[in-house]
């Protein structure tokens, strides 16, 4: 076997396990939102908590700030908030990412990976655990992990970090 055929091979039965994994959800428990130290140390931290600007169970109404109280407002409000702090992403990125990792539930919690046993479940829209949520906060959003604004800019902010937009994430991360 050559080596662009071995590397061909490689990459293709990597795509089908992780095809495999995203397709049974596995791959959403196995990696969840983690920074490394030097990650966490580098990322923004939060000087003033703010409420929670968007109901957890409801889905209708506003937020009070002019966006639906819903998954398209919700993800409205942050790209506005990330356009202000200079975090990339599109709604389709973030759309895609929340539907993978939540289905769209702003309460929605693994108990189940390898975070989750050790006591930090990966919580919200983007499956963020709390470590990288308090990292990667962004200041004027609620300090509350399952607040869906607070939730999303936050993965966002991290996957900006990470891989430079949430729009580069196409599994877990």
């Amino acid at each position: 076997m050559t080596a662009i055929t071995r590397t061909a091979r490689t990459a293709r039965l990597r795509t089908l396990a992780l095809t495999g994994i995203t397709t049974t959800a596995a791959a959403a428990a196995a990696l969840t939102l983690m920074p490394t130290t030097a990650q966490a140390a580098e990322a923004p931290q939060a000087k003033t908590p703010t409420a929670a600007t968007a109901s957890h169970t409801s889905t209708t109404g506003t937020t009070g700030k002019g966006y639906s109280n819903n998954l398209d407002g919700w993800i409205k409000q942050s790209l506005a908030i990330m356009k202000a702090k200079g975090i990339p992403g599109s709604y389709e990125g973030l759309h895609r990412n929340i539907m993978r990792e939540s289905s769209g539930n702003p309460n929605a919690q693994n108990n189940w990976d390898v975070n989750a046993q050790k006591g930090i479940p990966s919580k919200g829209l983007l499956q963020v655990i709390q470590p990288t949520f308090n990292a990667y906060h962004v200041p004027g959003t609620s300090q509350n992990i399952t607040d869906p604004v607070a939730n999303i800019t936050a993965a966002a902010n991290y996957a900006a970090h990470r891989y430079g937009s949430i729009d580069h994430v196409n599994s877990a991360y």
